[in-house]
């Protein structure tokens, strides 16, 4: 679950909700900058697929007691998560062995300083299984991967960035993610971190834009209020919450 606070209620946004919105502007992405465009449909899967592992934990949202906030994907307890993150990707290879590899590569790279003894199992299982998966495609470790990668990271981070910043926030007031741009890197972009900034609140500026014209994307998500939490707990106060829609241009 993806947590944003607010005085009296939390914005949550289901993962798997905002997966299809990386997607979306991974399917507007410019033909001309992207390379290994035959492997254009196994990125795209990629990137609607890459968060399918919460969708099992996201229907029954867990109260964190001690940050009095719902869990949400940065800091929800690590060993279900870990098995969560291998089931999705086991389901995704099972889909299409180059997406599968990409969110492998993915979820490894969040865990390759781990100091836990899960955390490290993980990233060692996960980089035997991009070998496995390396032999059977034919292909090796390089620049196509690589970008192939940094483009699930960017839409990923892209649709996070609506997700995390209420709709006009202020560039100073943003979530610490991205005050300084995207961290993923394009040549198209001259290795220039790409900026965003609210121009409204249904508008968003990028300081370079990969995508072939306006990219227009519709996010669901749910407003919890906080007393409806304490008097029904949080997965019944999430179910009764209805559905609201942000729509957000990119330009």
């Amino acid at each position: 679950m993806i947590i944003h606070k607010r005085k009296h209620e939390f914005v949550m946004v289901a993962q798997h909700d905002h997966a299809k919105v990386s997607r979306d502007a991974a399917q507007c992405w410019r033909d001309e900058y992207f390379l290994g465009k035959d492997k254009k449909d196994s990125v795209i899967l990629a990137v609607r697929e890459h968060d399918r592992c919460w969708l099992e934990p996201d229907k029954n949202p867990l109260w964190n007691e001690q940050a009095q906030q719902p869990y949400s994907f940065m800091d929800y307890p690590g060993s279900p998560k870990l098995a969560f993150y291998t089931k999705g990707i086991d389901e995704i290879v099972k889909m299409d062995p180059y997406a599968g590899l990409l969110c492998s590569l993915h979820y490894a790279s969040f865990l390759k300083d781990a100091t836990s003894k899960i955390g490290k199992m993980f990233w060692i299982e996960e980089n035997q299984r991009q070998q496995a998966l390396l032999k059977g495609l034919g292909i090796e470790k390089d620049q196509l991967l690589t970008f192939h990668l940094n483009l699930l990271k960017f839409c990923d981070n892209l649709s996070l960035y609506i997700c995390l910043n209420d709709p006009g926030t202020p560039k100073e007031l943003e979530h610490f993610f991205y005050r300084n741009g995207f961290p993923q890197k394009f040549s198209f972009a001259n290795d220039k971190s790409i900026d965003a900034k609210w121009l409204d609140q249904q508008t968003v500026s990028l300081s370079i834009s990969p995508f072939t014209n306006k990219l227009h994307v519709s996010l669901p998500y749910k407003t919890v209020d906080k007393k409806l939490i304490k008097e029904i707990g949080l997965a019944a106060a999430y179910q009764e919450s209805p559905v609201c829609w942000r729509e957000v241009t990119f330009v």
